[in-house]
């Protein structure tokens, strides 16, 4: 590993694949927080409102020590802008500098002090205002989510820039970088990747409960609550928000879809959808493929006879430059993903006949299953940004010429492993407090619920 570039590059990807184990359950978790708070809210019978309040706020203690562990580990990466990639940064700091100063003092202001409201307010506010708190929590999560994504589209599909005298690019219309179409594709397919994984997160803590015969009231509304929204996120993923990804790919970065197919040559008049094989990037072909022909000419350009361009149709130094990497990465995430639907859907059959609570292998099912949505969105992100190389922001700059030229790889691979040491024990902590909180579970909350307009609710039958 005598390469700079290689360990800057790697050194990125570590820190910025552990930040995002947090965001993406916050954000997932959020809508989820908000849904419990307002059937807690709408409840007549006050068992159920109590259910489902104790639900939330278990939710939200897990909420917050992922945005805590979230806070810690993202910080860093703003300083690797100017430590590794010092170049990029001067290259397009006056744009990206936009969406990520908004991200920390909207976003992340509006999150933070609501959650905090959230968490030792519930005492002081109406039941309607603790609502109000989780509701703004949960936008400015989402808000903040999506300057992030907004700065990464504009890598991927640069708008609204204009290049000055120095070489450098500034920002020229600001409502171009915010609507930027690869902007609101990416985020509805960030944000579906954050509901599965939060959704999976609740229900395997309703089942984990249940399995335990403990907390009968407030597992059931989680499983409830995460078994709907797992299902709704996983067809979600598939369509719109991963067809609309897929429709821009086949538009603006022809060259990263081939390699992700693992097209090496451009099919004519017909291509085929490989769903199993191999890539042979030296021959130039996949291996024991398993596919439906026209499949990708359909889903494309909406026609099963249509032209797909194939790596051969681009020059060597314009392909991604790890294809059997970015090959697997994608059909992890779509194998995952086809996984997720099943696992959701058996388990919506047997929650709507009344089978779920009672069910002990589709319980342990659903335990098991909740660390995968980590692995599909890990390997989501690994497709999106490998899949863009070799340019660091596409068509502009390449990625060779970004770094921080004075950083050594051996600098790098220093620092890299103090990040690895120092994260080692982060996760020890982390996976330490979330096993106490789960082993406290929804304790009972000291203010009465009530129903919707403010009467006392009734108790259970």
């Amino acid at each position: 590993m005598d390469s700079a570039l290689t360990v800057h590059r790697l050194h990125f990807a570590f820190t910025v694949t552990y930040h995002y184990l947090f965001p993406q359950l916050t954000m997932g978790l959020a809508p989820l927080i908000v849904i419990l708070k307002l059937l807690a809210l709408r409840s007549r019978v006050r068992a159920q409102a109590q259910s489902y309040n104790r639900a939330a706020q278990l939710l939200g203690r897990i909420f917050a020590v992922n945005f805590l562990f979230g806070v810690v580990t993202g910080i860093p990466m703003e300083f690797q802008f100017g430590t590794n990639w010092a170049r990029f940064s001067r290259f397009a700091g006056g744009v990206i500098g936009q969406t990520l100063a908004m991200e920390g003092m909207f976003a992340f202001f509006i999150e933070s002090s609501f959650l905090g409201l959230f968490l030792f307010g519930e005492k002081r506010l109406t039941p309607r205002a603790h609502l109000a708190s989780a509701f703004a929590v949960f936008f400015g999560a989402w808000l903040s989510g999506y300057f992030i994504v907004a700065t990464d589209a504009w890598m991927q599909h640069p708008v609204g820039h204009v290049r000055v005298a120095d070489g450098s690019v500034q920002l020229a219309s600001f409502w171009a970088l915010l609507t930027n179409p690869w902007a609101f594709h990416q985020y509805l397919h960030t944000m579906g990747g954050a509901v599965v994984t939060g959704a999976f997160a609740t229900c395997a803590l309703g089942a984990y409960y249940r399995l335990r015969r403990e907390y009968d009231g407030p597992s059931a509304a989680l499983l409830k609550i995460g078994v709907l929204a797992a299902a709704l996120g996983s067809v979600w993923q598939v369509f719109p928000s991963g067809d609309g990804q897929g429709q821009l790919l086949a538009r603006f970065q022809p060259a990263t879809l081939a390699a992700m197919e693992g097209l090496f040559a451009s099919e004519n008049p017909s291509a085929p959808l490989v769903l199993m094989g191999q890539p042979d990037t030296e021959r130039g072909r996949i291996d024991n493929t398993l596919e439906v022909p026209g499949a990708l000419s359909f889903l494309t350009h909406r026609r099963w006879i249509a032209n797909v361009q194939g790596l051969n149709a681009f020059a060597p130094a314009d392909r991604p430059d790890n294809i059997a990497l970015l090959y697997f990465s994608y059909h992890v995430m779509v194998g995952l993903g086809t996984i997720f639907i099943a696992i959701a859907l058996l388990a919506s059959l047997f929650l709507w006949r009344g089978w779920l609570l009672e069910s002990r292998p589709i319980l342990w099912l659903l335990v098991l299953a909740a660390p995968l949505p980590y692995v599909a969105n890990t390997a989501g992100w690994m497709t999106a940004e490998i899949g863009r190389q070799p340019w660091l922001v596409y068509g502009l700059m390449r990625t060779a010429v970004g770094t921080s030229h004075r950083v050594s790889a051996g600098n790098g691979l220093f620092s890299l492993l103090g990040f690895m040491g120092l994260y080692t024990i982060l996760s020890i902590v982390f996976v330490l407090l979330i096993a106490r909180l789960v082993q406290r579970g929804p304790i009972v909350s000291s203010q009465v619920e009530t129903a919707a307009g403010g009467r006392p609710a009734r108790e259970a039958a």
